[in-house]
Parts: structure tokens; C-alpha cells; sequence
């Protein structure tokens, strides 16, 4: 994709309008994030995951929305694994155990809200 091979946009987010998924780039064999917003009530953070690429099974206290900005990812919840695409969102809930998957390179706004 053409937008991958320009350097991400690393400004500050406020008070300006942006392309989520411009704001991070693939790395091949790896996992790139961005925290946008870190407050203590909670954090939304950008990530793109290199196709094969993933998070091994954990927990969090607090609900988690994904969003997938571009590509395909699975998202296994309780042992239930998810096919999610492009333009698709699921919410991880609270104390289910998680993991996620890359089946293509894929980029996902991960927004946790704490409580």
C-alpha cells in the first residue's frame, strides 16, 4: 500500500484531523504500536501487526474494543476465535481470556476504557 511506504505521521493529534491508519506502519516480523491517548481513565493505542505476527493468550481487568483499521486478524475470546476485517470491530470483554492472531498484515485502534 502506498500510504505504508511514507514515514508515519509521529505530530500530536490535537486539534487536527488524521488517517488512524497513516499514523502507524508495518514492520515485517513485527508488532508496531502507538499510544495516542494515555490517561488514567484510559487509552486508546494504534497497532499494526506484520502478517503471522500476534498476542499470545492473557487477560485484562477492564472491556477492550478493537477496531480493524486494514487487513484481518483473529481474535480468539474464551476459546471462541473471531475472523475480523477491515471496517470491523469487536469488544474483548473484561477477565475472558484473549489472544489475537495476524492472517494478513493488519493495523487495529485498541481502545480500553478503565473503570
Amino acid at each position: 500500500m502506498e500510504s505504508d511506504k511514507k514515514q508515519a505521521d509521529s505530530r500530536p493529534l490535537e486539534a487536527r484531523a488524521a488517517v488512524l491508519s497513516e499514523l502507524v506502519g508495518y514492520q515485517e516480523g513485527s508488532i508496531v504500536s502507538r499510544t495516542i491517548i494515555d490517561k488514567k481513565t484510559g487509552t486508546v493505542t494504534l497497532f499494526a501487526f506484520a502478517a503471522g505476527q500476534g498476542l499470545s493468550e492473557h487477560t485484562a481487568p477492564y472491556d477492550a474494543l478493537v477496531h480493524v483499521l486494514d487487513g484481518e486478524v483473529e481474535i480468539t475470546i474464551a476459546g471462541k476465535p473471531l475472523h475480523v476485517k477491515t471496517g470491523e470491530a469487536v469488544i474483548m470483554p473484561a477477565n475472558q481470556p484473549h489472544a489475537l492472531r495476524a492472517l494478513t498484515n493488519f493495523k487495529m485502534v485498541l481502545t480500553m476504557i478503565r473503570s
